[in-house]
């Protein structure tokens, strides 16, 4: 099982805490991470020192016109801040080195969690969503591990240290600076505060604009089709002016108040130097020690500038932070435990050590030959957040090597009852056994393993044909590749096209039919050598020719089937037919028996064939 380092309840704190947690990313960096804060600390002192070099070089040297001590002191000032840019240069690259490997690596888990979900938990995250917080959110993560091995630890104790050096250089005079950094410190807390609602709320109005652009870039056919351009221009138009302006007031909430800062903290320091003027007209301090304070309120003047921007990006950051938690710590019940081949140790995974010999000893299911004997007993299932259930107590049994059809009505439960076969979703009552098994006894991944799936809608990668099969078995040899391509009829349309199993498939296959795209996919899960073979209204855009002989085709596979179609002749083929009506089986047997026993599919059989094929039976 994997280990995820968030251990987040509450959103409001998320970036708080994330804070104290964050290091289980930032763990195998610790030696990067060390070398930039000793770097961070090298400037710090750099920059803290030289003011009161620069009190020097006034007082020993200008003030006293002594050129040897304004050219000593002043060498050294040089190589210091020669020192200083050293270290900044050499910090921004261990810097930089951690915090995108620290992007890499909350990505990756991210990716890894999202893997891991069940079908139900993604109705809680619209794909734009996920994209979003995968993207976006760990870059505003991302920006703040650098900022905080950069300047973020280094601005307020850049800040505290001047002031502290100011109060020792003379009290009186930088007495002021006590009056005016806890005011803008207070405004800064407000402003984090504040920022965090507001840039929130612009990244769940990114999601909204995203989705909008993913719908109608899956959509543009049927956009196009329906001139309906206008519409999803102006749904745009809304979206990304809500966009617009949520981040605008953001920003001009940070705009507004940075200002405000500077002018408090410029008043600060005129009037250090009016009141600096006059203790040196009085004797009470040295030009020096003047120019020091000076330096010291301007340092914490461009501090506040600079912290203004940081607390923006950790309001951000805070904002990004508790949206990639609800990913990383979303309550998922049907959560699926998978074994990796691959990148489990690169992700962070815990992964036992037990080999799988071992884990066959222990789970007597593991690794179990599948025959192909499928039964659903008293199977009840609803979609999560539904009030009525799809599937009412479905109970039936497919034999081995038995072709099954499947047929209803839109709506009766028949792709439902299929996603439950790989356990996409889970059933509220009842079990779905296999050779006599629970299959939820048996290791998720084995048994999906034995299912060659072809879902309703076709989905095809971006890739050539001949990958597009091998997504099904990753390491088929091209002559396995045809052989399913053989089977599933579509061999002679590839060698027809212009680079043959090298032919690009564009993204969800663009540049091929409904009906190559159907065939393909069944490629794909011939490929597997499935004992269990799963067609759900796979063969809609077939003609009854190609279908017969992919039917044919079936036969030579050692393994059950089950075919949702809406088509008689398939269910002609099938060896049985089972009839489903909202949720339940009102009929199963042959074409030939249901004809005679069920009302319902004899109006089928007339509706496709004819009221004389029925009284011809």
């Amino acid at each position: 099982m994997m280990a995820y380092p968030f251990q987040i309840q509450r959103r409001d704190n998320a970036f708080i805490r994330l804070g104290s947690q964050v290091w289980t990313f930032l763990k195998p960096y610790k030696k990067p991470i060390i070398i930039a804060l000793a770097l961070m600390g090298v400037e710090l002192i750099v920059e803290l020192w030289h003011p009161l070099l620069m009190k020097t070089v006034i007082d020993e040297g200008i003030m006293k016109q002594d050129l040897s001590a304004v050219l000593g002191w002043g060498g050294l000032m040089v190589a210091v801040a020669l020192l200083g840019f050293a270290a900044g240069i050499t910090n921004s690259f261990y810097s930089s080195y951690v915090s995108q490997h620290f992007g890499y690596d909350v990505r990756a888990k991210l990716f890894m969690r999202i893997q891991h979900f069940s079908v139900s938990a993604f109705q809680h995250f619209p794909p734009s969503s996920l994209i979003t917080r995968m993207t976006s959110d760990v870059n505003q993560l991302q920006n703040v591990v650098f900022m905080g091995l950069r300047i973020m630890l280094r601005a307020p104790l850049l800040m505290a240290g001047s002031l502290i050096m100011a109060l020792l250089i003379d009290v009186r005079i930088a007495g002021i600076l006590l009056i005016a950094v806890p005011i803008c410190v207070t405004i800064l807390i407000w402003l984090m505060r504040k920022g965090f609602q507001l840039f929130r709320a612009v990244q769940n109005q990114l999601d909204a604009t995203n989705g909008i652009v993913r719908e109608n870039l899956m959509g543009m056919r049927l956009i196009k089709a329906f001139v309906r351009y206008r519409r999803e221009i102006d749904r745009f138009d809304r979206s990304n002016t809500e966009l617009m302006e949520r981040t605008a007031k953001a920003l001009r909430l940070i705009e507004t108040t940075i200002p405000i800062l500077l002018l408090l903290m410029n008043i600060s320091i005129l009037v250090i130097l009016w009141f600096g003027n006059w203790q040196m007209g009085i004797g009470g301090v040295s030009a020096g020690d003047t120019a020091a304070i000076v330096i010291y309120a301007t340092r914490i003047t461009g501090i506040f500038g600079l912290l203004s921007h940081i607390l923006m990006s950790i309001a951000r950051a805070r904002a990004s932070a508790s949206r990639v938690q609800e990913v990383l710590q979303a309550e998922d019940p049907g959560e699926e435990t998978l074994v990796w081949e691959d990148s489990r140790a690169e992700m962070g995974a815990e992964v036992e050590e037990e080999g799988p010999a071992a884990a066959a000893a222990e789970d007597p299911c593991l690794g179990k030959e599948i025959i192909g004997k499928l039964e659903f007993e008293a199977v009840t299932f609803r979609y999560p957040g539904t009030s009525e259930p799809v599937l009412r107590d479905l109970s039936f049994v497919v034999h081995p090597g038995e072709t099954v059809a499947v047929m209803g009505a839109t709506g009766s439960g028949k792709s439902s009852m299929f996603q439950l076969i790989p356990r996409l979703f889970q059933p509220e009552r009842g079990r779905i056994l296999i050779d006599g098994v629970d299959i939820r006894d048996l290791p998720l991944e084995e048994w999906r393993r034995s299912i060659g799936m072809v879902p309703q809608e076709v989905v095809l990668f971006t890739g050539t044909i001949a990958d597009n099969i091998r997504w099904g078995q990753n390491n088929a040899s091209l002559d396995e590749v045809m052989e399913a391509a053989k089977h599933a009829q579509i061999h002679e349309t590839i060698l027809e096209l212009g680079e043959g199993y090298g032919t690009i498939v564009g993204q969800k296959g663009v540049n091929l039919s409904g009906g190559q795209k159907q065939r393909l996919s069944i490629a794909r899960a011939l490929i597997r050598k499935p004992r269990l073979l799963l067609l759900d209204d796979s063969t809609s855009a077939l003609d009854l020719k190609t279908e017969a002989k992919l039917l044919r085709a079936l036969k030579r596979y050692d393994c059950t089937t089950l075919i949702i179609t809406q088509k008689v002749s398939t269910a002609m083929q099938a060896d049985r037919v089972i009839l489903l009506d909202q949720g339940r089986i009102i009929a199963q047997g042959t074409h030939e028996e249901l004809t005679a026993s069920s009302d319902l599919y004899r109006r089928i059989v007339a509706s496709q064939f004819g009221e004389k094929a029925v009284s011809g039976l």
